[in-house]
């Protein structure tokens, strides 16, 4: 889990600030993409809030091979989720 700038997100008739962005692969095919789940929550990294957002991110690519030859893979998977999210990871 990131710490994120907060976003404002309409939930149940108010908008409440993400600040917590999770993200977790949940299939990779080992050779063109892999699939990824988020979450966006409330709260703290120490004491989560509500879920507000989920979803799934699906790369490929040059995106993938940069991401299958990265050594530092988790960095580069957040760093590329925030993105595709207009997220900015604190």
């Amino acid at each position: 889990m990131k710490q994120i700038q907060p976003v404002s997100i309409w939930y149940n008739g108010s908008l409440i600030n993400a600040n917590i962005f999770n993200l977790y692969s949940i299939n990779d095919n080992l050779s063109t993409s892999a699939t990824f789940y988020f979450a966006l929550f409330s709260g703290t990294l120490e004491e989560l809030g509500t879920k507000l957002a989920e979803g799934n991110l699906v790369m490929d690519g040059a995106d993938y091979t940069n991401y299958s030859t990265n050594p530092d893979s988790n960095s580069f998977a957040y760093n590329w989720g925030a993105t595709k999210l207009n997220l900015t990871i604190i």
